[in-house]
């Protein structure tokens, strides 16, 4: 059997490791790095090597993607008045196929 004493002696020191342990995750926590932003990087990236009165001719990399948002919400809003106009169609569905 495990005595007392020997049960006090491992709970006192398991106490004494966690309250060392604590600060240090508290430390550690509060030292994270923000976030990365991909896009961001990206753009920086683009122009890291162009000589600086060259970068504001070359697009961002935000600024492309943002054009392809646009160009696939015209997409969306076109494939739904193909939608409506199928039935009256009949054609369309033979295009889809």
């Amino acid at each position: 059997m495990i005595s007392t004493r020997r049960i006090a002696a491992a709970v006192g020191l398991a106490v004494g490791v966690t309250g060392l342990a604590a600060p240090m995750a508290n430390a550690a926590v509060s030292e994270a790095p923000k976030p990365l932003n991909p896009i961001a990087e990206l753009d920086r990236l683009a122009v890291s090597e162009i000589p600086a009165k060259y970068q504001a001719a070359i697009p961002k990399v935000s600024t492309q993607l943002a054009g392809l948002n646009r160009l696939n919400e015209g997409l969306d809003q076109l494939h739904q008045v193909t939608d409506l106009l199928a039935p009256v169609a009949g054609v369309l569905p033979a295009l889809e196929a």
